[in-house]
């Protein structure tokens, strides 16, 4: 498919910046057949006991670095994980890296360059690993926010906060799952007062999820891969609750493409512990969820063409027209929708 068929203007004012509180007063629009106004707060009145609700347990680690090869400044951002003390990175500028550079961050926490790779990405070989890496990268390193609240502003404390959700436990993600950002526990406490089963997969969102789409044919892109789990107790929780009837409901993107990925033909899930580079575009058949809770997403990004194969190419070209026409807020810290195909 092309990937112009997948473009759409968005007025840049209506790229959020911040977050709304209270969390779940984001706005929410309901694509169902037609497009219908709400709010994240109203979740509760369009699940149903028996469904089960899937979230992204994953936490967000301040991936961004700033240091110096020998007198030049360089930024890295990590994106995913390859030993105790190893990481693929996007590095700016990358063009006169070379393998063998050290890229010196404070007096004691430095990175050797150990391979240069395609499209300003690098390997970098830390002088720390394990958790004593994640100490020095929480002392050193900055949320790494997505270029388009970048651009705008400056990551400061209360991002930290923000760009977390309240299910954030497992760290290792370089970007937030950000339909998981809506939820309050007074929400929960709702959705679950309903009958509603609540469960966690982790996906380590990586810093790919970012990069642009550079080719004209969608057969042509190639995906960066990221590291999923889903437990041998919440497969078989998921697969309990369809059998009985109950409706798999997706928060998130992320949470969508680890469940299909760890489904089978007849949309039988299985435990799941590797990596997965799974591409949706229109023509893709859904074998794991049903609804789809999901924020509203770039133009030619791999995740409106997920949401166009899981609603119809059509059908969420008019749904972000009528949120851009109701100046709905876009991207990370922007309201959400709920598709309901």
């Amino acid at each position: 498919m092309r990937v112009d068929d997948f473009d759409f203007t968005l007025p840049e004012e209506l790229i959020a910046d911040r977050p709304i509180s209270p969390r779940e007063a984001a706005r929410m629009l309901v694509v169902q057949g037609e497009c219908a106004d709400h709010q994240v707060g109203a979740l509760p009145d369009f699940l149903k006991e028996g469904d089960v609700l899937v979230f992204n347990d994953t936490k967000v680690i301040p991936a961004r670095l700033r240091g110096l090869r020998r007198t030049a400044k360089v930024e890295v951002t990590l994106h995913k994980n390859v030993s105790s003390d190893t990481w693929h990175a996007f590095a700016k500028p990358a063009k006169k890296l070379k393998p063998g550079d050290i890229i010196q961050f404070s007096d004691d926490f430095s990175a050797l360059v150990s391979q240069k790779l395609e499209g300003g990405e690098v390997v970098l070989s830390f002088n720390a690993a394990g958790p004593a890496l994640m100490e020095k990268l929480m002392e050193q390193g900055e949320i790494p926010l997505p270029p388009y609240i970048g651009s705008i502003r400056q990551v400061d404390d209360q991002d930290k906060k923000d760009y977390q959700t309240i299910f954030a436990k497992d760290e290792g993600a370089v970007a937030a799952p950000t339909a998981g950002l809506h939820f309050t526990p007074e929400l929960m406490q709702k959705i679950k007062d309903k009958g509603v089963t609540c469960v966690a997969t982790t996906l380590h969102v990586g810093a790919g999820t970012f990069l642009p789409v550079k080719v004209d044919d969608t057969n042509d892109h190639k995906m960066h891969a990221e590291f999923g789990i889903l437990s041998e107790d919440v497969a078989a929780r998921i697969n309990a609750c369809r059998e009985k009837g109950g409706r798999v409901v997706s928060v998130g993107t992320t949470s969508l493409r680890l469940l299909e990925s760890a489904a089978d033909e007849k949309g039988v899930l299985h435990p799941f512990r590797g990596e997965t580079d799974i591409f949706i575009t229109p023509g893709y058949r859904f074998r794991a969820v049903d609804v789809l809770m999901t924020n509203f997403h770039l133009p030619k990004s791999t995740l409106f063409m997920l949401v166009s194969a899981f609603c119809g190419t059509e059908t969420m070209k008019q749904a972000y027209a009528h949120a851009i026409e109701q100046k709905y807020r876009f991207y990370s810290y922007g309201d959400a929708s709920l598709l309901m195909p």
